[in-house]
């Protein structure tokens, strides 16, 4: 089969690779219709995860068809067509029953990681019970129900719910990237007062507005801080959510939360922050940051086809995966190419 492979920092190559093979009775084998370029692959190629080996697929997002199953699969069947979450999930072990699955002691974020991932016509899911979802009914977008792997429980959990938003609170997403978005869509659920889109794009921040942020700042355009200090009446926002992962984001988020409020980091970093704790230790400030366990998107799922979720908003560019490399190069330069989620196809 064809793959995307890690070869090493700053290096991937689309290679001929082994199929994957059953190799405890809890996997399945999945042939992928559609997967995605996340982020956090462009964290990988950055050399800022070195656990991750020369050679192994990349990618944890995608939908397919069920291939093969493993004898103690209950839940699934072949030809069953599933959403594939990010994070492999046992379901016996202590974090898991904790719902936080994403530190499961058999599994969490291992796909494109520390095993083989999504990015090949073929993926082997271990622990597939309660790690796929199925897709039930024809009537589906199946490329849209792919930002289900990954970015909308992410920006859900890790930031919107984390961040602790409520009815009535002033939220600041940094990064109006696809994490940054899918908070901006799935904080809506909950009736904050405001939410303001900070980024250097402005591609994007005109996406946010139409996707419901009630006001866009662009820092090359002055003082973002002070301007969303305006936006409040010198207080501050209730809530602010970190979706970059370096320095300079995490540092608006520390200088714009209001007393009692909440900094909810979503952004994978790969080299620490200035962190002024001498300010903030006297401000009752609540900060956190996450490893999505995916146990939302069952959830998820249900707003969408109660169509109170448009997932396929986050989509701009299509390919097949025979230019995958393609795909990387327009994802690497998302500004220039007014990307958001990229989908690659089998057909």
């Amino acid at each position: 089969m064809k793959a995307l492979v890690y070869r090493g920092s700053g290096q991937k190559e689309y290679v001929e690779k082994a199929m994957p093979v059953i190799t405890k009775p809890t996997d399945a084998i999945v042939k992928i219709i559609h997967t995605t370029i996340c982020g956090t692959d462009l964290h990988i190629l950055k050399g800022d995860v070195p656990a991750v080996t020369d050679g192994t697929v990349l990618g944890h997002e995608g939908v397919g068809i069920v291939t093969e199953i493993g004898d103690g699969v209950t839940n699934f069947k072949i030809g069953d067509k599933v959403i594939i979450s990010c994070v492999s999930a046992c379901g016996k072990c202590d974090y898991c029953k904790r719902g936080i699955s994403a530190h499961c002691t058999d599994g969490g974020w291992i796909l494109g990681h520390l095993i083989d991932g999504t990015q090949a016509e073929y993926v082997r899911i271990p622990h597939a019970d309660n790690s796929l979802y199925l897709i039930d009914g024809d009537d589906k977008d199946d490329k849209a129900l792919v930002m289900l792997s990954d970015i909308l429980p992410t920006g859900l959990e890790i930031g919107v719910l984390k961040g602790n938003v409520q009815p009535g609170s002033t939220v600041a997403i940094v990064g109006a990237g696809p994490i940054g978005l899918s908070a901006l869509l799935t904080a809506q659920f909950y009736s904050p007062s405001e939410i303001i889109m900070i980024d250097l794009d402005d591609a994007r921040l005109e996406a946010a507005q139409k996707f419901g942020a009630t006001h866009v700042v662009n820092p090359s355009n002055g003082d973002a801080v002070n301007r969303i200090m305006e936006l409040t009446d010198g207080k501050g926002v209730d809530v602010a959510i970190e979706a970059v992962g370096i320095d300079s984001t995490f540092d608006i988020c520390q200088r714009i939360v209001t007393a009692g409020g909440n900094i909810a980091v979503a952004g994978v970093y790969g080299k620490s922050v200035n962190f002024e704790i001498e300010k903030l230790w006297i401000k009752n400030i609540t900060l956190t940051t996450g490893l999505v366990s995916a146990v939302t998107t069952p959830m998820l799922i249900k707003t969408v086809d109660a169509k109170k979720l448009l997932p396929e908003l986050l989509i701009t560019h299509h390919f097949t995966f025979d230019q995958m490399l393609e795909a990387y190069d327009v994802f690497e330069k998302a500004a220039d190419n007014k990307a958001l989620k990229v989908i690659i196809s089998a057909v």
